[in-house]
């Protein structure tokens, strides 16, 4: 066991000895191993007195940069050394150094690299990143009638432009950190400091400093790293494009994460009941905005079971059935040679193969996919009796039903859930789909979002929090901070300030 265990360690040691021995140790080895690729570039210019030796990989600087911020300023014959030309250079932040690893790092970040003497590792990193970004547009995946019109984009700054513009506090904190060995992508943890848990934010800032991964290109990376159960099906942050519901769960309490890159924000710690909440619900009447989270709610469920209790009740369960719809439900079925789960299998893997079918295909021609292919498929299946017209049905209605859920995730988790339910209305008919349920809900009940209960506030139970779940009740009554958060200042305003005023002639 021991020489197992010697022989590991011997084994990682090399490894680790190979891979530094592959990193540039000295100013010459990195321009070394840098000339291999086309895209970098070197040249000097002299002067009377000196020789400037400048670096650079061209795909990442901003060329009008340099020939308009630097070279212009470093042609001076006074200048006889590093201080003379970082003093001259009319660009803020430039860095003197001798450490490789850093000027290695920079320079695939989009600096510049100024020597006077070629031998020496002492040099001037000036920034010139060229950045191409795409314009601030409206939303597309949370798209709402009412509200601001603006989404999240692949820059950060401009990401925590949009957000700082909503928030205007110095209490507003961003924690900024590189992760992913190979592509050093830049992440942004932002929270109100002295609103947020400091449990939470530590919580966060430790998974994702931990991550070992190569590449982070997008958000949805750090969200399946970081989540508590990595197997669960459900979505453990809410992935969000709209800079108005990052900044309202800021100021909540909750902590936003933002990655170079990404045009998406993850916000944690949250709540099942949180994915079925659209955030245009705050822009509407609170009448309204209950009703439709209620409609939401009898959707979602009518998704999942709908079709389950139909092969349970045909397959086990005949007595169930009124008898003025029993004999519709014979004459529908009455061609059909396959059993109902074999017939329910079928149209749920069409309506899934049209779905995935009209999201890669272009935007107009996906459209026209889903519209005449459901049309076609469904009319030629009943028409050749391999389906009944009254499934068709139901499937056709829970695939609608599903598009109400306002999360593009936990819609794919309710796609998902579907074909469990559905084999286990097969195997035990109603009982089977009591004992899915009870898995489901044991699963959820288990789950967690950032080590904070997943169910809150149907458990643990908080009457509190009840009153923007389901129920949207008025602002005024939403005077405390969810308990679930935990935060610091438990006020987001004074209840006796929100009372309705009089009017001016009362």
């Amino acid at each position: 066991m021991i020489k197992k265990l010697l022989q590991k360690w011997t084994d990682s040691s090399q490894k680790q000895n190979e891979k530094d021995g592959n990193e540039p140790h000295t100013l010459s080895d990195l321009y070394e191993l840098a000339s291999n690729s086309k895209d970098f570039e070197r040249f000097e210019l002299k002067n009377e007195n000196s020789t400037i030796h400048i670096s650079y990989i061209k795909t990442l600087i901003d060329m009008d940069t340099l020939h308009r911020d630097i070279l212009p300023y470093i042609q001076h014959e006074k200048q006889r050394n590093l201080e003379d030309l970082k003093r001259d250079i009319p660009i803020d932040n430039i860095l003197q150094s001798d450490k490789v690893p850093e000027i290695k790092e920079k320079l695939l970040a989009g600096y510049i690299i100024l020597q006077f003497d070629r031998n020496s590792d002492e040099c001037l990193l000036v920034k010139a990143l060229s950045v191409s970004t795409r314009e601030v547009a409206a939303p597309e995946i949370e798209f709402s009638v009412l509200g601001p019109k603006e989404a999240f984009v692949e820059s950060l700054d401009t990401n925590l432009h949009l957000i700082r513009k909503r928030l205007p506090t110095l209490h507003l904190t961003v924690d900024e950190m590189r992760i992913g060995t190979t592509s050093k992508t830049l992440v942004s943890v932002i929270y109100i400091k002295g609103i947020a848990n400091e449990e939470n934010i530590n919580t966060v800032l430790q998974r994702i400093k931990e991550i070992e991964f190569d590449q982070i290109l997008d958000s949805s990376f750090i969200t399946q790293l970081i989540a508590d159960n990595q197997n669960s099906p459900f979505p453990q942050l809410i992935d969000s494009e709209r800079p108005d519901r990052v900044s309202a769960a800021l100021a909540e309490g909750k902590i936003a994460v933002l990655t170079e890159g990404s045009p998406h924000a993850l916000i944690g710690p949250t709540t099942l009941i949180e994915f079925f909440s659209s955030f245009e619900d705050y822009f509407l009447n609170w009448h309204v905005a209950t009703t439709f989270r209620v409609i939401r709610m009898f959707s979602v469920m009518f998704s999942v079971f709908a079709t389950p209790l139909y092969v349970a009740v045909l397959t086990y369960h005949y007595e169930l059935i009124p008898k003025d719809l029993l004999g519709i439900l014979i004459t529908s079925r009455s061609n059909i040679p396959f059993p109902p789960i074999l017939e329910a299998i079928i149209l749920e893997l069409a309506i899934e193969l049209l779905r995935e079918a009209g999201a890669r295909l272009p935007t107009k021609v996906g459209q026209t996919i889903g519209i005449v292919g459901g049309i076609v498929i469904g009319t030629a299946s009943v028409e050749a009796g391999l389906t009944s017209n009254v499934l068709l049905i139901i499937v056709a209605l829970a695939a609608l039903a599903s598009f109400t859920t306002p999360v593009y995730k936990m819609g794919n988790t309710i796609r998902l859930i579907r074909f469990p339910f559905l084999f286990f209305a097969q195997f035990w008919g109603l009982l089977g789909i009591m004992i899915c349920f009870c898995f489901l809900l044991v699963h959820l009940l288990r789950l967690e979002s950032l080590g904070r209960p997943y169910m809150e506030p149907l458990y643990p139970p908080r009457i509190q929090d009840l009153k923007d779940t389901i129920v949207r009740l008025p602002f005024s009554a939403q005077s405390l901070r969810p308990i679930n958060l935990q935060t610091e200042d438990t006020k987001r305003f004074k209840k006796q300030k929100a009372k309705k005023k009089k009017d001016i002639d009362e």
